[in-house]
């Protein structure tokens, strides 16, 4: 294995605890890998303002890749490349979430709508971002520069069959996958996480084989299968474990600084 010159981490369920906390040990973590002349960066499905509370405790200086990689912006937050929805496809993507009991959520630029103030995880979304959506009657008026549509519901087979009628139903039109076993993702198509991957090594001039990769969804197999290094949090599930090369422990046991420690400043 090359040896590593970059992690790129995940966000919600990796480097952050359930409760949503930037750990010291994590922290810390960060600024051995930079001792160690080891760049870090982050990619979230989250929107760049959701991630704003990251950049001073981690001292983030690369690119930081919002929405799956929907849109890359600097650590200022002003905007690198943005990858967003064809509108043609943004009315029929909502119709198929709808058709599936879902609620739904659109992100455009820097907006969030929902049609309902406090429907399905809306509350908690908002203290986890730290900025409210708006909130609209509808989305006709809402099908241009759409970077990412999110169907949302507990009913964790609800979401996986609109996943997969999704994936049927748009092809190559669209990315469908899930950040969260309660969030469904639908960005550019090339706006997922190997992409994200490409476009840091580009821009940063590191190959992809000296790329540690680390996360807990099914939307971070695509990175891991690209990097040199795949670690999987110990709260992924059997399948994404499977995808990885190495396996840490959960974000309940500061499994984001284990990994760091034990396989790649190692």
């Amino acid at each position: 294995m090359s040896a590593i010159r970059l992690l790129l981490a995940d966000v919600d369920g990796t480097l952050l605890t359930p409760e949503k906390v930037l750990t010291e040990r994590a922290r810390n973590a960060v600024r051995k890998l930079r001792a160690a002349g080891i760049a870090f960066a982050v990619t979230s499905g989250r929107p760049p303002r959701g991630m704003e509370m990251l950049i001073g405790p981690l001292d983030l200086t690369t690119p930081i890749a919002a929405f799956n990689g929907g849109m890359l912006v600097r650590p200022d937050l002003s905007l690198i490349e943005e990858r967003v929805l064809p509108a043609s496809v943004v009315g029929p993507v909502v119709e198929t979430i709808e058709r599936h009991r879902l609620d739904v959520w659109i992100y455009r630029g820097a907006d969030w709508f929902v049609r309902r103030a406090h429907g399905a995880h809306v509350d908690r979304e908002q203290w986890t971002v730290r900025f409210p959506p708006t909130v609209v009657s509808g989305f006709d008026e809402l099908h241009d520069r759409v970077v990412k549509i999110v169907g949302v519901g507990d009913d964790q087979t609800l979401v996986a069959g609109c996943e997969a009628d999704l994936r049927e139903q748009f092809g190559d039109h669209v990315s469908a996958a899930r950040s969260q076993p309660y969030y469904l993702d639908v960005t550019h198509p090339n706006a997922n996480k190997g992409a994200v991957l490409n476009c840091l090594s580009r821009l940063l001039k590191i190959p992809p084989a000296e790329t540690a990769t680390i996360g807990d969804m099914p939307n971070d197999i695509l990175m891991f299968a690209l990097s040199g290094l795949s670690i999987a949090m110990g709260n992924a599930s059997p399948d994404v474990q499977r995808a990885a090369r190495r396996v840490t422990t959960s974000n309940e046991r500061e499994g984001f600084a284990t990994a760091v420690e034990r396989y790649v400043l190692s």
